[in-house]
């Protein structure tokens, strides 16, 4: 079967605009073109689009997710099962979100007050990280990456950032313990979503500054926990990070 570009718009969600936008920049190129040059799209385009719009959902920018997208030895099926534990935690923290509502309008309908504890038990353990703002903005406040109009972090933009660092350090744990190279394509992937992760409170964040927050896992490991908590950490993790951070950029062109 082919679609041509309106029914996949209204199909996906997506205005046409967007999608002329993923093929001029290569993220979503139609497999066919009718005669006249409009763009047509097989069964297979859907499915990448699916994807696509799932790693978006999640909030990785379109950069990020044509490097997961075009990665030779990316398995399709494992970036599926990947999104769908990504998003099940989202579910479970809206659903938490909504019970705390639904508790917080029962409350105040029957006239009783409740306690700070109650009012913030949704977030569970949520802290927001103490020192991490400070720290970065000492280092690079000069830097137009700082500069840029980046809106301040919520509470849930920072669960958001939480689970989905939780699940990046898994995936480098597993490849850390396996003995993995940092120069494999899993460990440059792995690069590549930390700086999507150091953009998120910088707005971008350039292969050149990426290495030079990678540097400081190793020359000042108190760094690193921002990032790997101490007991996720394992010997040599820090170089692992700061390798794989190179390799990537050698891969982007950005030695």
């Amino acid at each position: 079967m082919e679609y041509p570009v309106g029914k996949v718009s209204a199909v996906a969600g997506v205005t046409v605009r967007t999608l002329h936008h993923y093929d001029e920049i290569g993220l979503l190129r139609p497999s066919g073109r009718t005669h006249a040059g409009y763009r047509r799209y097989d069964d297979g385009d859907l499915d990448r689009l699916q994807r696509i719009l799932f790693y978006r959902e999640l909030g990785f920018p379109l950069e990020t997710i044509a490097t997961f997208m075009d990665d030779p030895g990316a398995d399709a099926m494992a970036q599926l099962k990947n999104q769908r534990e990504l998003l099940l935690e989202r579910i479970a923290r809206l659903q938490r979100m909504v019970a705390s509502v639904e508790h917080t309008m029962e409350a105040k309908e029957m006239g009783n007050a409740l306690t700070p504890e109650e009012k913030f038990e949704v977030f569970g353990d949520f802290r927001e990280p103490e020192g991490y703002a400070e720290e970065a903005a000492q280092r690079w406040g000069h830097t137009k990456e700082w500069q840029a109009d980046v809106p301040p972090l919520s509470k849930q933009d920072w669960i958001d950032s939480e689970a989905i660092r939780k699940d990046w350090v898994r995936r480098l744990v597993a490849l850390v313990d396996a003995g993995a190279a940092p120069g494999t394509a899993e460990a440059m992937d792995l690069a590549e979503e930390h700086r999507a992760m150091l953009g998120r409170f910088m707005g971008e964040c350039g292969y050149p500054m990426q290495r030079n927050v990678a540097e400081l896992y190793v020359t000042e490991p108190v760094q690193l926990g921002f990032l790997v908590r101490e007991d996720e950490q394992r010997p040599g993790i820090g170089a692992f990070i700061r390798d794989a951070a190179a390799a990537n950029a050698a891969r982007a062109g950005s030695a």
